[in-house]
Order: C-alpha cells, then structure tokens, then sequence
C-alpha cells in the first residue's frame, strides 16, 4: 500500500505507520488554509476546500494523498452531512411552499437533466451515462444556498422559504436516485451483465421493498425510540454522553441500512436526522454533532478535490464551457420561468435561479456513485468537478448580475407587468414577518434564558417588542404564539433594518459575545444615532469599555449577581432598602472595594440599630 503523504521519508523517527493521522491532519490544515483565503478573497470556504484536495491529488505535484483512506474519511463525512440534511428538515418549511416548489423543482429538475444527458448524447455518451451526468447537474448545494440567502437577509423572505423548499425537493430527489441507481446500474450500462425486464422489475421492486421495510422501522419504531434513549442519557447530565449518543445514532442506522437493508449509507443517514428533527432535542443534537460534522465535511470536500483532474480545463475547454453555461443559465433560465408561470413577482423568481445557478455536495454523491458503478467514465466526475468549482465561485456575481437586471426591469414596467402577469409585490415577506407599524419599539437580540425574561417582562406591561435569534425553529415557535420575531444573526447586514432599528427606541443585547456585541451595535447607531441600549456581557474590561462608549447600561452577569447576594446581606443585617440600593449603585459606580473593607459611613455596630429603623426607612424608600 503507497504512502498516505509522502511526508516522512524511510528513515523517519516515527516509528509506526502516521497516515491516517497525516491525512487528517494534512487535510484539516490545507483546507483551513484555502477556506481562510477563499474568505478573504469574498469566495465561498467551499471553493478553497476544494481546491486544497486539488493540491493534494495525484494530478499535481508535490505532497500526494492516500485515495484509499480519503475516500472512507469522506464517506463518514457524506453520513454525517446527511445526517445534518435530515435533521434540519423542516416539513412545515415544505408544506408553506409546496404549490410552488413541488412542482417547481420537480420541472427543473427534468429541464436540466435533459440538458446535461442531451449534451453528452452529442458526445456519443451512453443513455446512462447522461442520465447520471443530467441529475448531478441539475441540484444545488444546500451549503452554498443557505450561506447566500443569510448574507443577503432573504433566508427568512418568502422567496428564500421558496428557494429553500424547492431545495428540500431537489435533496429527495437525489436521495430517491441514490436508491434506485444501483438497482438500475446494469440495465442503463453500468458494470455486469444486463438482465431482462422482468429481472431488473424484480430487483427494483425487491429493492424499493427493502427501503420500504427500512423507512417504516425508522419512522415508526425509531422515532419513539431515539428521543426516548436520549431523553434518558440527557438526565444523566453527561454533555460527552450526549454527543456520543447522537453520534451513535446517525452512525448506527447509517451502517445498519447499508448492512441489513442494502440502503446506502447517505440514506439512513438522512433519516437518522429526520426522526431526530421533531424531537425536543433536535437543537441540542444538531449543536452538539455540529463541530464534528463540519470536520468531516470538510474532509469530504477535501477527498472530492482530491479526484479533480484540473488538467480537464486545458484538454476540453468547450465542455467545460457548456457544462457551465447549463448549470448557470440552462437551470436559472428554466426556474425563473416556472416561477413566473405560477404567478410570483420578478423578484421571487430571481433569488430562486441566482439560489439554483450552482451545483454541490449531492452532485459529488451522485456522479462519485455513477462511476463507481460503471455508468460514467471519470472525465465525467472531472466536467462535474469543474462546473461545481466555478459556479460555486461565480455564485455572488450571479447574485448581483441578478439584481441589476431587476433594476433594469423596474425602469421598464410594461415589460415587467408582461413577465410577473399581475404577480403581487405582498409575496415578498411572509405575513408573520411584517413589522413596519412598530415605533417606539424595543428591539431585543436574543432569546435565551436571559433574553426570554427581558421579553416577557416587556410583553406583559403591553410594551411593544421585536425579538431577534439565531435559532429558526424558536423563531418560528414565537410567530406561533402572536409574537413578532426576526430570524438571523444581528450583526449580519439588514437584519437589524428588519426590526426596524431606525424607528426603536430601545436596543437590548442578551447574548454575551463581545465582538458581536460590538458590531451590533455600530449596525445600530449607525441606523439610529439616538437608539438607548441595555448590554449583556461576561467581562469588565468589556464593561467598562461599552460604558466608555455611551452605553446606557452594561451588566456582567457574575458582578450583578454578588450585588444581589450583597445586597440581600446588608438588608438581612438590618441596613434599609433605600440604603442598600445607595450602596449598590455607588459599588456599581466605583467597581472598588475588597471583601471586608470597612465603610466609614456605615461602621458595623450601628446594625443592630439600623435593623430597628428598617421599617421605617423602606416605607420612607
């Protein structure tokens, strides 16, 4: 077996075999390199992962990694990105846009896959070998879509929710085809011999039996069983027992799919996070497995480059060139279409082909899955590769390609009438998003257990709140409840304009991340220069850089706390309510005195003293 990394020449002072561990290390290290200067450089980390695989391959020099061991790290990594997939699923995201996406993505998906199988049939490609090289050009990547809308602040917009629905769309797809293909590998021309029709009907049908017995064990037996095992591991307190029982749980059914239901792995793993994703402790296990997740994800898009041949976009520049212009144009061109067919806005039908104009991680699945079944030749993987590659990378400028283009539309509304054919602007926001009547208004960022108490403390005297988090299903739980909530990060351009910062009156920060903080509120005064603010943070030094910055009130957790426990004291003690509050007030000033320092004003033996007037003095208070 070759070197993992010619890293440690014969000789070495390591005295065991290191190449498991040099290609996680190596991995980890080139793709934290490229995804930093893919960062700075205002490109997706996608892009610099992937091209440090292409560092590391066989096909340029230097340091060359083991395929052998790539290929099983990535596949963990597949496991672990559709466990992720499944456990953000969201049906009710599905079911608020079905009539558009269904049918939306179902269409495009037909429209690209006849593109890409058309332009390889000009080749001379087998029937097979377009259909699979069709498919992986026809879905997006969930990575790159999602991280596009939030940086725009469309995430949470009707044409985001459309967007991403029709993604959920295109993923079951895939996963259907996943399934189906290695049934099918022989009768499209893969490797083997090709039966007759009733035999390749008996292997689907044995096939879509076993997914069938696989799904209806997963559903109805693990999705009482999984929350119950966690349920009762999370009682014990253990956060490593935790994350270990989530791990198990989406590597478990994974490789139980695959060894006793013939599913593949992505498969089982998928439904491992949807049978997680209605449970109660869907956040915690989506937190928990995430660090993990990323890593090996991370190794998968390493693995993936590792294959990529760059030598491709020298020995067929055309192809390449046509590929591109299917997946930026050929599916752009059929989404928009279908989305003005159903009578959405410009607007919608635009973010949806920017959103689609770029293929992902399912791509790499499927095409991967084509060639190892023989349907595709690896030039195929190689065209894939590179219309990934520079459709990830050209994803912003389509953004902005596409903005200017609906600027060009609005000076011009007689063609833009014809084209939306009476489509309403009003489908631009859901309806449990419109805020623009709030004045006066608290903006509260936030939701936590400290965020939840400033909130419903502010509700309850009638005053009117717009709550900002992160977290999109207690987002969606608030709307539920009547109450007005932004999905987001707020130090995240246009969020803070969704809560119309410009017209609040009051800026609380619950979330004690300094440099956040800091930027939230630069966002903020920037969109309202007189906006008062009440901080949440961890430090004094943080503190006492806010309060230097004209912060109308800055507390520290831990600082509060002893004031309440002091303040208690010296009431305990016999010193009066208004007394105490003075005391407090001049500590929280100072931030001096050491435990036990004396106060000339309130000598000690004058307690018992001041414990007799107390009454008197808090009724005066």
């Amino acid at each position: 077996m070759p070197p993992a990394w010619r890293l440690f020449p014969k000789g070495s002072l390591l005295p065991h075999d290191t190449s498991l561990l040099a290609m996680l290390v190596m991995g980890l290290v080139l793709a934290f390199i490229g995804g930093f200067i893919a960062s700075r450089l205002k490109l997706p980390p996608l892009v610099g992962y992937l091209l440090a695989g292409v560092a590391v391959g066989p096909f340029t020099p230097g340091f060359v990694g083991d395929a052998a061991l790539a290929n099983q790290l990535a596949e963990i990594g597949v496991i672990l990105l559709m466990f992720g997939v499944g456990l953000h699923f969201s049906i009710k995201d599905l079911v608020a846009v079905r009539r558009i996406a269904i049918p939306g993505a179902l269409v495009q998906i037909v429209v690209a896959a006849l593109l890409g199988a058309g332009l390889v049939h000009l080749w001379g490609w087998t029937t097979g070998a377009g259909l699979v090289f069709g498919l992986a050009l026809s879905v997006a990547s969930t990575v790159v879509l999602l991280r596009a809308l939030e940086q725009r602040n469309t995430l949470d917009s009707i044409n985001g929710r459309i967007a991403v629905g029709w993604l959920i769309v295109e993923d079951l797809v895939m996963v259907l085809a996943l399934v189906l293909l290695p049934a099918l590998g022989r009768a499209l021309g893969g490797e083997g011999a090709s039966g007759g029709a009733g035999d390749i009907a008996l292997v689907l049908l044995v096939t879509l039996g076993k997914v069938a017995l696989f799904l209806a064990l997963v559903l109805i037996v693990g999705t009482r069983a999984a929350p119950w095992i966690l349920e009762r591991v999370a009682r014990t307190g253990s956060r490593e027992l935790f994350t270990l029982s989530v791990l198990a749980t989406a590597l478990g059914i994974a490789f139980g799919s695959a060894a006793l239901f013939g599913v593949s792995f992505a498969l089982g793993a998928f439904f491992a996070g949807v049978i997680l994703s209605e449970s109660d402790f869907s956040h915690r296990a989506a937190a928990d497995s995430l660090p993990l997740q990323d890593a090996f994800a991370v190794l998968f898009f390493v693995s993936v480059g590792m294959l990529f041949d760059p030598g491709i976009l020298v020995r067929e520049p055309s192809a390449v060139l046509a590929v591109l212009a299917i997946i930026l144009a050929g599916k752009s061109v059929a989404a928009f279409g279908i989305v003005l067919a159903f009578g959405y806005p410009a607007r919608t039908a635009l973010t949806v082909s920017a959103s689609l104009a770029q293929i992902g991680e399912f791509s790499f699945i499927l095409i991967g899955l084509g060639v190892t079944l023989g349907l595709v030749e690896a030039e195929a993987r190689d065209l894939v590769l590179a219309g990934a590659l520079l459709s990830i990378t050209l994803n912003p400028l389509v953004f902005i390609a596409f903005d200017g283009f609906e600027r060009w539309l609005r000076r011009r509304p007689r063609l833009l009438a014809l084209l939306e054919r009476g489509g309403d602007e009003s489908h631009s926001r859901l309806p449990d998003a419109k805020h623009s009547s709030f004045r006066h208004h608290a903006v509260v960022v936030g939701y936590g257990r400290v965020g939840r108490v400033v909130g419903r403390m502010l509700k309850s005297e009638g005053l009117p709140v717009i709550l900002v988090d992160k977290d999109r299903r207690r987002v969606e739980a608030l709307r539920e409840r009547g109450i007005t909530a932004i999905y987001g990060e707020a130090s995240t351009p246009g969020i803070l304009e969704a809560a119309d910062i410009a017209q609040a009156r009051l800026l609380v920060i619950a979330t004690p991340d300094g440099f956040q903080t800091r930027r939230i509120i630069e966002i903020a005064r920037e969109l309202n220069p007189e906006i008062d603010t009440a901080i949440r943070t961890h430090s004094e030094a943080e503190v006492a850089h806010l309060e230097g910055q004209g912060v109308g009130l800055a507390i520290m957790g831990a600082r509060e706390l002893s004031f309440g426990l002091a303040g208690y004291a010296l009431r305990s003690l016999g010193i009066s309510k208004k007394r105490v509050a003075a005391i407090v007030q001049k500590e929280r000033i100072s931030g001096e005195g050491g435990a036990f320092e004396r106060r000339p004003d309130i000598p000690p033996r004058e307690a018992p003293e001041l414990r007799q007037r107390r009454g008197d003095d808090e009724d005066a208070g």
